[in-house]
C-alpha cells in the first residue's frame, strides 16, 4: 500500500472518530466517543501533521482534507480550552478561607472487586476530610470501612451493594433530612441530604453514581441522562446552595454533562484548573474525568485535587471549598434557556419510554 493511501486513510479514520460526537443517538457505541476527546484531539493533530510528508500542493483534495482536520482540531480544542489553565475559572479561588466556613471533601470510587484496600483505609484512618463519600461499596467493603472510620464521623448514611453501585456517606457535619432515593432504577440509589455547616447555614448535597451506557447491561446512555437531569432540575429549583458530587460515568466536556450545568446552574470548580483525571487509574494514556463535583455560585475553591492511588481503577477527587455567599454576585452562572429546559425533560421522558418499550 502506497504512503500517500496510507495517510489519507489516517486521515479520515481521525475525522471520523470526531464526526462521531455529532450523531443523535444514545447507543453505547455512540456515546463511548464522548470520552476520549483529548485522545482523539491528539491523533487528529498527528494526523494533520503526518499529512504534508506527501501533501501535493496542486491537488484539491489535499486541501479539503486539510481543511477538515483543522477543522477537527479547532473543534476539539474549543472543548478542551475550558479545562486547562489558560481559561478563567469557573469558580474563583477563596478571598477570605481564614475567616469564612469551609467544607473539605473526599469521594472515591473504590473499585467493589479489589482485594487490595489497605492504601484507601490507610488514607481513612489518617483523613481531616468532612465529608467522605465511597462508591461500588458492598457489606464488606463497608464492614472494613467502618473498621478504621475515626470516632468524629458521627453522621452516616450507608447504602452497600453487590451490584457495584452500593453508597457510603460519612460526615463530621450535620446531616439532616437525609434520603437514599431511587431516581431512575430501584437498583441504582442516590443520596439526598442536607448538611449544616459550622456556621448554622444549611446546604443541599446530592451525592449520585448513575449507571453507564454498556453493551452488555444498559446499552443506551438513556438513564445515566435522565438521573443526571433529574439532579439538574432540583438543582435549578434550590432554595439552598447545593454541591453534587459522585462518579457521573461521563466526561467534562460531553453534552449531556454540558446540559447538566447549564439546566443545575452549577459551576464546575475544574474549568480554567485542568482536567482532573479520576479514570481509568489503570491507564496513563486513556484516561478521563468521570469523577465530578459541581457546586452553586455561594462556594469558592481552596484546594483541588486528584487523590493518590488506592488500588482501584478510579483516582479519588479531593476538595476544600469556602462558603462565602456575600461575594456570589461575581459568579453568577447564566439563567437556562427554555430550550434547555426543555432539552432536560425531553431526556427524562425518553427514560420512562424506554421502560415502558422493555416491559
Amino acid at each position: 500500500m502506497k504512503l500517500k493511501t496510507v495517510l489519507y486513510i489516517f486521515a479520515g479514520l481521525a475525522i471520523v472518530l470526531v464526526l462521531f460526537r455529532f450523531i443523535a443517538l444514545d447507543y453505547w457505541w455512540v456515546r463511548m466517543f464522548d470520552f476520549p476527546h483529548v485522545q482523539f484531539t491528539v491523533l487528529t493533530i498527528i494526523a494533520f501533521l503526518t499529512y504534508f510528508i506527501k501533501f501535493d500542493f496542486r491537488s484539491k483534495s489535499d486541501y479539503a482534507v486539510a481543511v477538515m482536520l483543522i477543522a477537527c482540531i479547532v473543534f476539539q480544542a474549543v472543548k478542551i480550552y475550558p479545562y486547562t489553565p489558560l481559561a478563567p475559572h469557573s469558580i474563583k479561588d477563596s478571598v477570605d478561607s481564614l475567616n469564612v466556613d469551609k467544607l473539605s471533601l473526599y469521594t472515591a470510587n473504590v473499585l467493589q472487586d479489589s482485594k487490595d484496600r489497605s492504601k484507601l483505609l490507610n488514607t481513612i484512618k489518617n483523613t481531616d476530610k468532612d465529608v467522605l463519600l465511597f462508591m461500588e461499596t458492598d457489606k464488606s467493603w463497608m464492614e472494613a470501612i467502618r473498621s478504621v472510620l475515626p470516632d468524629d464521623y458521627r453522621y452516616r448514611i450507608e447504602y452497600p451493594l453487590d451490584n457495584t453501585y452500593g453508597m457510603l456517606l460519612y460526615s463530621k457535619k450535620e446531616l439532616i433530612d437525609a434520603e437514599v432515593k431511587f431516581l431512575v432504577d430501584d437498583s441504582i440509589p442516590s443520596i439526598h441530604s442536607k448538611l449544616v455547616l459550622d456556621s448554622g447555614v444549611a446546604i443541599q448535597l446530592f451525592a449520585i453514581h448513575p449507571t453507564p451506557p454498556m453493551p452488555m447491561h444498559n446499552p443506551k446512555s438513556t438513564d445515566r441522562d435522565a438521573e443526571m437531569m433529574l439532579i439538574a432540575l432540583k438543582s435549578h429549583e434550590r432554595t439552598l446552595p447545593v454541591i453534587v458530587m459522585g462518579d457521573f460515568n461521563d466526561v467534562a466536556w460531553s453534552q449531556t454533562t454540558l446540559l447538566f450545568q447549564q439546566v443545575s446552574g452549577l459551576l464546575d470548580p475544574r474549568k480554567g484548573r485542568g482536567f482532573f483525571n479520576t479514570y481509568n487509574a489503570d491507564s496513563w494514556i486513556m484516561r478521563w474525568p468521570l469523577d465530578h463535583l459541581f457546586l452553586s455560585p455561594e462556594f469558592r475553591v481552596v484546594e483541588l485535587q486528584v487523590g493518590e492511588d488506592i488500588n482501584s481503577d478510579h483516582f479519588p477527587m479531593e476538595a476544600i471549598l469556602s462558603f462565602e455567599p456575600e461575594i456570589t454576585d461575581e459568579q453568577i452562572p447564566d439563567e437556562p434557556t427554555e430550550d434547555q429546559l426543555k432539552n432536560a425533560k425531553d431526556q427524562i421522558e425518553n427514560q420512562y419510554l424506554d421502560k415502558q418499550d422493555g416491559d
